[in-house]
């Protein structure tokens, strides 16, 4: 009697399958299998184009699904390939695993189980394993990339992820068919989140084992030319998400609140502590007396993110440089920058006394540091006034450390 795989009924359960792309991974391929099908046989695995024994090895198991491409045609065109024909075979869920032997397909468990969790009142999930890239053993070329792409995200979607880059994943595959990706390496996993995200699907992190063997592991992973499409590729997310993104979910959540809900929850936010609301406040205020002309809406929303305060708050606030007030804020920042440099203040300023370019130089120097004192004394006196009124409208509010 042939023994069913250990986690098969719990596939069948959740209509779920395993998809694996690969490329010229013969070396850890026929071990992998051996391994994965201990677990499940619902299994669809990705021959991209391999020139190596793949094709060879993949002949020995008929009963697992297949698709070749004729030609290496990337990660990401893979995995589309896989989820589409996930699709087609009536799956709603798949979980995506590396073939170079890093990944443990007995990490599969906690991928079913947070899905078992899930109830059908809930989002959509979609999530990612978490490879605990500051441990030892980790290469510190993929740490520093993982935080790279990690700080991005969360500038990008609100989201705090500790692992974007990693390859095992569960993916609702609707879902995933459902969005406009461009993109056909391995930037393609980042887009998938972003986007996923956007679509306000649950994009979470769970813990995994990885085992790193730099000596026999086999990466396609170039450096220079992957990590310029995965740069450039975020720069395009922060001005959709920027110009387009956010003002668009916050309209929405305007339309089905209404002014009065929209303004507690989202703007004034009554179940954030007062410090929090009043340091959004401060950051607004601080941007917006920067001397950062040109960028201050993608400076206010990056530091809102990346400080998790209230990025409409914020935003409001730093729209303190609006024309009618840029020139006493100018003004402001030069009399204090005056001040700092030991020339006292300089009520009678006329443009008569800049003679020559030196002059001009030293005086947007000093008027650079004068913008930077000057926001650090309104954002500091604006917090100490918000915390002390929101405080004291907010009595019974618990503040939170």
């Amino acid at each position: 009697m042939i023994k069913e795989p250990v986690f098969q009924q719990r596939f069948k359960d959740l209509n779920c399958c395993v998809i694996v792309p690969t490329y010229n991974n013969a070396h850890s391929l026929e071990n992998f299998l051996a391994d994965l099908k201990l677990y499940t046989n619902q299994i669809i695995i990705i021959n991209d184009g391999s020139t190596d024994a793949t094709g060879q090895i993949l002949e020995k198991h008929p009963e697992i699904q297949q698709k070749k491409h004729s030609e290496n045609k990337g990660k990401g065109i893979a995995l589309k390939t896989g989820f589409k024909l996930a699709e087609d075979l009536g799956y709603d869920y798949a979980i995506t695993i590396d073939s170079d032997g890093q990944h443990y397909p007995d990490d599969l468990d906690v991928f079913l189980t947070e899905l078992e969790k899930r109830k059908e009142s809930d989002p959509e999930l979609l999530l990612v394993g978490d490879r605990n890239m500051g441990r030892d053993g980790i290469p510190g070329k993929s740490s520093k990339g993982n935080r790279f792409s990690n700080f991005w995200f969360l500038v990008v979607t609100g989201i705090e992820l500790h692992d974007t880059q990693s390859g095992y994943r569960l993916y609702p595959v609707k879902i995933v068919n459902s969005l406009k990706l461009l993109t056909w390496k391995f930037e393609f996993e980042i887009e998938v989140l972003v986007k996923a995200a956007w679509k306000k699907v649950e994009v979470r992190n769970i813990p995994v084992k990885v085992l790193y063997q730099e000596d026999e592991r086999v990466t396609h992973f170039r450096p220079f030319q992957d990590i310029v499409r995965i740069v450039l590729l975020y720069m395009w997310f922060v001005l959709v998400s920027f110009f387009y993104i956010h003002p668009k979910n916050k309209y929405q959540d305007f339309k089905k609140k209404g002014f009065k809900k929209f303004w507690e929850e989202d703007i004034i936010k009554s179940n954030e502590p007062p410090h929090k609301k009043a340091a959004a406040i401060a950051l607004g205020v601080f941007v917006g007396i920067s001397p950062f002309w040109g960028i201050h809406t993608l400076l206010v929303f990056t530091l809102a993110a990346v400080l998790n305060l209230n990025k409409v708050i914020a935003f409001l606030f730093s729209n303190i440089s609006i024309p009618p007030f840029i020139p006493f804020i100018i003004y402001a920042s030069y009399q204090f920058g005056s001040f700092l440099t030991g020339k006292g203040f300089d009520w009678k300023l006329k443009l008569q006394k800049f003679e020559s370019g030196a002059d001009l130089f030293t005086s947007l120097g000093q008027y650079v540091l004068g913008s930077f004192a000057l926001a650090i004394v309104m954002a500091g006196c604006l917090w100490i006034v918000f915390y002390f009124l929101f405080s004291v409208f907010n009595p019974k509010q618990v503040v939170k450390p």
